[in-house]
């Protein structure tokens, strides 16, 4: 065992990495470079310079990260299910489609310029014409597209016999809604990450560098993902849901892991279990590429729009994916843990890393007061900084060095600033 490992998250913005001891979990460095579109590789390089020869694993969301269409049978059933799975992977949902693919439909398909599509449909033995019809059209569309067939396994191997007739790159998975109300959906989850990994990270549209494919192990919002349920894990005997937010240069994304050990909590509705961990992305929130969006996006939800202070922009981009993180819990409908719940807040993201703690205070104080949403969520809960970046290592860090993680994880609790909201 190498006795450091460099955990690097590629970023829109900038590219940020930790050195850390694979045994204990050490935070030992970390350091950041600007991120190089042209080649992310010379990024990566200028952040781990420093770092000698520690190996390299890393997630990615540069570029946008993976983006993701799902097609389903029906809107409140299969394409949500589908939808659902695809959130959890740490996939950008750009298009929902359900029912037939008519002309118009594969038109709105296309114009969302999916790097991948779920396709979805019928339970286990159920109702599969759907399911083969939409496999027909999208094996006749005049762009090749990779596919997760991730519906009604007892057709599988004949819709994906059509898909890869029609030309199209096939990953086949199990079902996202095997049964009525059964939400499954961590083979599509990996399903979905090999598929960012082959076509995204192994093509040209971020290096040509071979080494980007061997260093890159998930879509970043999927690695931090992992690194909340490794602390919510730590956390587990004071039964505390966890809630972070990381707003970043282009996407402001809300975490939630009110039961770390859960797949799914009691179900909200007949149809669709709720997933225990959640995830929003807001790709219109952003504090460097996304200010425009951010600004009108403020002004839509009233509240005083940003000037071009970082930390005025943060705290407008927290408070609206707050917001809209709940708005998007309530479309579980009643059941299962909330947001509102948590009992920690972790605050991740430049903005909130390099400001003071009583400025940082002073943030957390107005979204604490927040009657449109965010309040409810940060009113009695404690209030943590990341400063030193370390959920997207935690969650690198996970599969091959679980205790090391945890060893991450108990860090940011002992050393990160912390404000009291309530």
């Amino acid at each position: 065992m190498s006795a450091r490992i460099a955990c690097v998250d590629i970023g829109s913005t900038y590219t940020k990495a930790a050195l850390v001891d694979p045994a204990t979990g050490e935070l030992l460095a970390t350091a950041q470079a600007p991120t190089t579109p042209d080649d992310v590789v010379r990024g990566v390089l200028a952040a781990t310079a420093g770092f000698a020869d520690a190996p390299v694993v890393a997630c990615s969301s540069a570029g946008g990260g993976l983006r993701l269409a799902v097609v389903g049978y029906e809107e409140l059933i299969s394409a949500e299910a589908g939808h659902r799975a695809a959130l959890s992977a740490g996939a950008r949902v750009v298009h929902v489609a359900a029912g037939v693919l008519d002309a118009a439909a594969l038109a709105e398909l296309r114009a969302a310029e999916p790097d991948v599509v779920l396709l979805v449909g019928g339970t286990d033995g159920g109702e599969a014409s759907v399911l083969r019809a939409n496999a027909t059209v999208l094996a006749g569309a005049d762009r090749s597209v990779p596919v997760v067939l991730a519906g009604n396994a007892s057709v599988r191997d004949e819709v994906a016999a059509v898909l890869r007739d029609g030309g199209l790159p096939v990953h086949e998975a199990d079902n996202v809604l095997p049964d009525i109300g059964r939400l499954a959906p961590e083979s599509a989850r990996s399903a979905i990450r090999a598929v960012f990994l082959e076509h995204v990270i192994g093509g040209d549209r971020l290096s040509t560098d071979p080494r980007l494919r061997s260093w890159v192990r998930a879509v970043t919002p999927d690695a931090v993902l992992e690194g909340v349920t490794v602390l919510a894990r730590v956390l587990a005997p004071d039964e505390v849901a966890v809630v972070v937010l990381d707003v970043g240069g282009a996407t402001t994304d809300v975490y939630c892991v009110p039961d770390a050990d859960a797949e799914q909590a009691t179900l909200g509705r007949e149809a669709v279990g709720i997933p225990a961990r959640r995830r929003t992305v807001e790709g219109d929130l952003g504090v460097a590429s996304s200010i425009g969006a951010l600004r009108a996006a403020a002004a839509a939800e009233g509240l005083a729009v940003p000037g071009d202070a970082p930390l005025d922009l943060g705290e407008a981009a927290a408070t609206i994916a707050l917001r809209r993180h709940l708005r998007a819990e309530a479309g579980y409908g009643p059941g299962g843990a909330s947001a509102r719940s948590a009992g920690l807040v972790v605050l991740s993201g430049g903005v909130f890393r390099h400001a003071d703690p009583a400025t940082v205070d002073g943030v957390v104080g107005r979204l604490a007061a927040d009657r449109g949403g965010a309040g409810s969520i940060l009113a009695h809960s404690e209030v943590l900084v990341d400063r030193g970046y370390v959920l997207a290592a935690t969650g690198l860090l996970a599969a091959d060095h679980p205790e090391a993680a945890a060893g991450l994880a108990r860090g940011l609790l002992a050393g990160a600033v912390t404000s009291r909201a309530g």
